[in-house]
């Protein structure tokens, strides 16, 4: 009888475990899906598009999610994986797939206790520009987490009316009226996977998050006097292009940032009007898709085409090597580096011994060091086995609570498993009354501890308090509240988390393009956000927060002002004056360094950290044509025919070259020049053309830097400009003049005396 009950209890189990596992296949199978058909403007894409969204609609009448028709064309729909794999055999079907789920690319992995709502997001680093004057009437289109439109940093106090061209609207929901709108915040629109009555009811572009507002206002806020994050940061808060106006399209909610809806901001952005387009989200490294798969690419690539220019964050998942992502070549990719601002957090030691800490704190110890101080190993709990090094780095129930209490915790921060909070976390439980984290990384960065005394330190700096603590009887500190530090050298330095090259799917093409301020940036914040407040304070209206997200729209900012002053340039041309009037020097007049004290490649920079003032007149520029993206299509390995399908520039008798490969992509009339596979006395050959945007007729002498073991010629050396000859080319030559060692990096300066136009470049011996 027990063995009957046994085997109808396992039947029922069995029978259970089937229904639920059928029921997980069916909503995979069931979801969103993006069927990506290219250009909108052909005729036959139309009519296929109508045709398979029309079907979709008879079979089921809420099948279609969103539909592209003004960049591209196409549509996101609930569909089995019966009806995907059918619709990508129908003709005119360029790609179907998931609808991926994209992060934003701000760091807060540093930002203690900060949960704003269940976003996932890496927040870094981020800083600030001297933005030019108030001229730029352009507008800049955001896609991210919506916007706080009551923020002072989006009034339209003294702007002109709104620019004819602008076609866009402010869509209404529950809690944001058209009329939050104005003459600087020109449009607002919203995305999800629900009907249209009941997007009305659930979403809005109100930012819930608070990064879609950082973001905007850092790319376009006005200038703020008075501005501080709780007095820290103190000073005129302003964004790039203060001039412009700003499109808010909001793509991510707390799941994340869609890319059917991402797809369709771009679809709307190119027909509301925009003159840039930011985007700080994207794919965590390795992960990034081939580019028909891919939603910022597709995006991207034909809203470039209709002449707008696409800034992306490059991520944050540095500093490791291949991590970079939104590589296309149409695509202005930002990597993230510090400013000339400190946030320091003091910690006294017994005798007067100051260490200089970072973070910000506001924690309320006195200022001499009367407060017990203890290693985490030192207050190791003696239950549950815990090892030496789980309390030395405070893990979570390792540490002692009577060892504890009252006394100021000194924790490393080598264990990857917990995050720094919940280390945090372990010591205020136990009774602690101040925290010092080890950590070079975080060091460099600007953690929020709030009100609690708290302090990150460097590896070298806990070794001295740590020998302070073994060599001393009753050792004791305290923790003082955070200052602010101007002029602080070395900066700009490349934050530790910035995504580096080369790129990971996409050979001889160099990325990231450019960098710019990312780390510990002050921005507009919305005003209701009681989970940021300080303990007994009032919510910030302007927040500090660290990551590629931030260093994005201070380039977005730039751009829109070159655009403003040169509206007649293509995106390329714009892209073209931010990177090769790049700064690769820091505030010590040495160059540019990484975290780690190494002199920052290309590989980390790009071209370098952008300049405002140069990018509006950069005397030359390289303009990458729609032929060199086709090419460029043609050497990733897509066909004439689906290229055809993709562009709508494509000429009739466009054909992609039969030996066409990788190594083609080198030859793209790029900024920047990479080159692989190179070996022992081989020469590799590419050519460039550069055109003349300065006033002047002028001659211009080449200046190479090459590194040891590479012989680089450029001919000719000289480029004379006339008013007849305004685009002039020239070939360069790489030879290995022996056995060549991983990257080989150089530059390519063009000079006039007055102009100085540089182009990095990188070679190596590999794919």
């Amino acid at each position: 009888m027990k063995d009957i009950v046994l085997y109808f209890c396992l039947y029922l189990f069995l029978v259970s475990f089937l229904r639920e596992s059928n029921a997980v296949s069916q909503v995979q199978n069931n979801g969103v899906y993006i069927v990506y058909m290219g250009a909108a403007d052909a005729s036959n894409a139309k009519n296929h598009q109508t045709d398979l969204m029309s079907s979709l609609i008879r079979r089921k009448k809420d099948a279609i999610v969103h539909s592209y028709k003004n960049g591209f064309s196409g549509f996101a729909a609930r569909l089995s994986e019966a009806e995907a794999n059918s619709i990508a055999q129908k003709p005119g079907v360029i790609s179907v797939f998931h609808d991926p789920v994209l992060k934003l690319h701000t760091t807060r992995s540093w930002d203690f206790l900060q949960y704003q709502n269940d976003v996932e997001i890496t927040s870094g680093p981020v800083s600030g520009f001297d933005s030019s004057p108030k001229v730029a009437d352009t507008i800049i289109g955001i896609l991210d987490t919506g916007i706080w439109p009551e923020s002072e940093s989006f009034s339209d106090n003294d702007m002109s009316a709104v620019p004819s061209r602008w076609r866009g609207t402010c869509m209404e929901s529950h809690d944001f009226s058209s009329s939050k709108c104005n003459k600087k915040l020109v449009g607002a629109r919203f995305y999800d996977d629900s009907g249209e009555d009941d997007r009305k009811l659930s979403g809005s572009v109100r930012d819930q998050n608070g990064h879609g507002t950082h973001v905007a206002s850092t790319a376009a806020g006005n200038p703020i006097s008075g501005a501080s994050y709780y007095g820290l940061a103190a000073g005129t808060a302003k964004g790039g292009s203060p001039g412009s106006r700003i499109a808010m399209y909001r793509v991510c909610t707390s799941d994340g940032c869609r890319g059917s809806a991402i797809m369709k901001a771009f679809d709307d952005a190119v027909a509301d009007g925009v003159d840039v387009l930011s985007l700080s989200l994207g794919s965590s490294s390795g992960l990034e898709p081939e580019f028909s798969n891919d939603p910022i690419a597709i995006g991207a690539f034909h809203a470039v085409e209709k002449g707008i220019l696409v800034v992306c964050s490059a991520g944050n998942d540095g500093p490791s090597t291949k991590s970079v992502v939104n590589v296309a070549p149409w695509i202005l990719t930002v990597a993230a580096t510090t400013i000339d601002r400190d946030f320091e957090t003091d910690i006294v030691l017994g005798g007067n011994k100051l260490i200089k800490g970072g973070g910000i704190s506001f924690g309320n110890l006195t200022n001499s060091a009367v407060y017990p101080l203890i290693s985490g190993d030192l207050a190791k709990s003696e239950e549950n086995d815990v090892s030496e090094k789980n309390a030395r780095s405070c893990l979570p129930d390792s540490l002692d609570e009577k060892k504890v209490k009252g006394k100021i915790v000194l924790c490393h921060n080598r264990d990857e498993g917990y995050s720094p909070s919940d280390k945090l976390e372990e010591v205020k439980s136990k009774g602690g009354i101040g925290f010092i984290l080890v950590d070079d990384n975080a060091r460099t960065v600007a953690p929020k501890f709030k009100s609690f005394a708290a302090a990150v330190v460097t590896e070298k700096d806990g070794n001295e308090i740590l020998s302070y603590i073994n060599s001393t009887r009753n050792p004791v500190a305290s923790i003082l509240p955070t200052v602010s530090k101007n002029k602080y050298k070395p900066a700009p330095v490349v934050a530790y988390f910035s995504s580096r090259g080369p790129a990971y799917n996409t050979h001889n093409l160099l990325k990231p393009d450019i960098t710019a301020p990312g780390v510990a940036i002050l921005a507009a914040w919305p005003g209701n956000d009681t989970k940021e407040a300080v303990l007994g304070q009032e919510p910030p209206l302007f927040n500090i927060l660290s990551g590629t997200s931030m260093s994005c729209p201070h380039v977005s900012g730039i751009a829109a002002i070159v655009k403003a002053q040169n509206p007649s340039w293509s995106p390329s041309a714009i892209k073209s004056a931010i990177m090769t009037t790049a700064i690769q020097t820091n505030n010590l007049k040495a160059p540019i360094t990484t975290n780690s004290g190494s002199i920052a490649t290309p590989y980390d920079i790009g071209a370098g950290e952008a300049s405002p003032s140069r990018a509006i007149n950069p005397g030359l520029v390289y303009e990458t044509y729609a032929a060199d993206y086709l090419q460029f299509l043609c050497s990733m390995g897509y066909d004439t025919l689906k290229i055809k399908l993709i562009s709508k520039t494509v000429p009739d008798d466009f054909s992609c070259p039969t030996n066409s490969s990788s190594e083609s992509i080198s030859k793209m009339n790029y900024p920047s020049i990479a080159v692989s596979n190179i070996k022992e006395n081989e020469t590799k050959e590419v050519t460039r053309m550069v055109t003349n945007v300065a006033e002047e007729e002028a001659t211009y002498t080449a200046i190479i830097k090459a590194p040891t073991g590479l012989e680089v010629q450029v001919i000719p050396n000289k480029l004379v400009f006339t008013n007849n000859s305004k685009k002039l080319s020239y070939e360069v030559s790489f030879k290995a003049s022996s056995k060549p060692k991983g990257d080989l990096f150089g530059s390519i300066t063009w000079t006039n005396g007055k102009y100085k136009i540089q182009s990095p470049f990188v070679v190596t011996t590999y794919f």
